[in-house]
């Protein structure tokens, strides 16, 4: 294979039983690598930083014990970095990925606080840019050739063989993080899918998130956040899917035809939630809690006035002759960019992963 150096561009050898560590030199040309559900070991090769081509980098589920590769930062067309399900640990320094649209760092032991202005730099996920308009692209790649990412959540996985081009997430979910939810997380407009679920975020949820126009899928479940929903969130068009169970959220539930779709777990275990929206979403949870939060005064004054991600892909420059697969874990949300131009390519099957 050493003979291919120079003109292999796409290395996917998944789900095998390959052990021991990545090896220092593979493959300098590489545009894509994929190595993902093995039992590798060590480190990631610093030498990676070299990779000038590559564009996907996945190593998911297997035994890497490292820390963040803020160093990957160098490689300006790394666009999809999936680390999820390792042993990665320690902060997440701060880094300029200027073209990334996925990262899936989940289920790994990452901890410690995210700057304010930890985003800031992530430039692909804020804007488009005038010349990045794929709107006459609206596939990648060809149905012969793939890599395949799994983003997974709860309970049923939509594979998608055919893709849109120009989609983004951040999955920084099962992790220890700590602190503040990073302003800046607001400088994304592009970006379609957050999950954050499953850490110790404290504080409030940013009001900024309310600039994320293009956001699909949010998840912030099963941390220590405080006060109340942000009321922009409630302007978001296309949020389909949210979850803010399991916090300790309070106040006015923001109304909108987008929070009044969420099942009522999407908000249990938030004593202090109240609101009309809240009321409608909730009235057949006929729990002891439900019906101590609906009898606050404040809750009366409020009447007289409320699947592991979507499925997210990317589509890269012209001319790349490979697409991706990435299946992503809804509850019970399918958006409408699921069902329609996918058609029978669409495939669900039930996930054992759970939070």
């Amino acid at each position: 294979m050493g003979n291919l150096n120079s003109t292999l561009s796409d290395l996917n050898l998944r789900q095998n039983n390959l052990s021991g560590g990545l090896p220092e030199h593979i493959f300098e040309s590489l545009r894509s690598l994929d190595v993902g559900h093995n039992q590798l070991v060590g480190k990631l090769p610093r030498s990676l930083n070299r990779f000038s081509t590559l564009e996907v980098l996945n190593v998911e589920s297997n035994r890497i014990n490292d820390t963040f590769p803020f160093w990957l930062g160098s490689l300006q067309k790394l666009q999809v970095l999936v680390l999820r399900s390792n042993a990665f640990h320690g902060p997440i320094h701060q880094a300029s990925f200027p073209q990334l649209r996925i990262i899936d760092i989940s289920h790994n032991h990452f901890d410690g606080t995210l700057p304010s202005a930890y985003f800031s730099k992530w430039t692909a996920m804020s804007s488009l840019g005038p010349d990045k308009d794929h709107s006459s692209e609206k596939y990648m790649g060809d149905e012969s050739s793939y890599d395949s990412l799994v983003l997974m959540n709860k309970v049923v996985e939509l594979e998608l063989v055919r893709i849109l081009k120009i989609l983004t997430a951040i999955d920084f979910s099962g992790n220890k993080f700590e602190g503040e939810i990073p302003k800046s997380i607001g400088l994304l407009k592009e970006l379609h899918v957050l999950n954050l679920a499953n850490n110790a975020f404290t504080g409030r949820i940013p009001s900024s998130i309310g600039n994320m126009k293009a956001l699909e899928s949010l998840d912030v479940s099963q941390n220590k956040l405080s006060g109340e929903i942000p009321q922009e969130l409630g302007d978001l068009s296309f949020l389909a899917y949210m979850n803010f169970s399991h916090n300790q959220l309070s106040g006015l539930v923001p109304g909108g035809n987008q929070f009044r779709m969420q099942p009522c777990s999407s908000f249990e275990d938030n004593m202090d939630l109240f609101g009309s929206s809240l009321d409608e979403i909730c009235r057949d949870a006929h729990t002891p809690a439900s019906h101590q939060q609906y009898e606050t005064p404040e809750s009366e004054e409020a009447d007289e006035e409320v699947i592991s991600w979507i499925a997210a892909a990317i589509g890269f420059i012209p001319g790349i002759s490979f697409g991706f697969t990435i299946g992503y874990i809804l509850v019970s949300h399918k958006p409408k960019w699921f069902t329609n131009p996918f058609g029978r390519n669409n495939r669900r099957r039930r996930s054992t992963t759970t939070h």
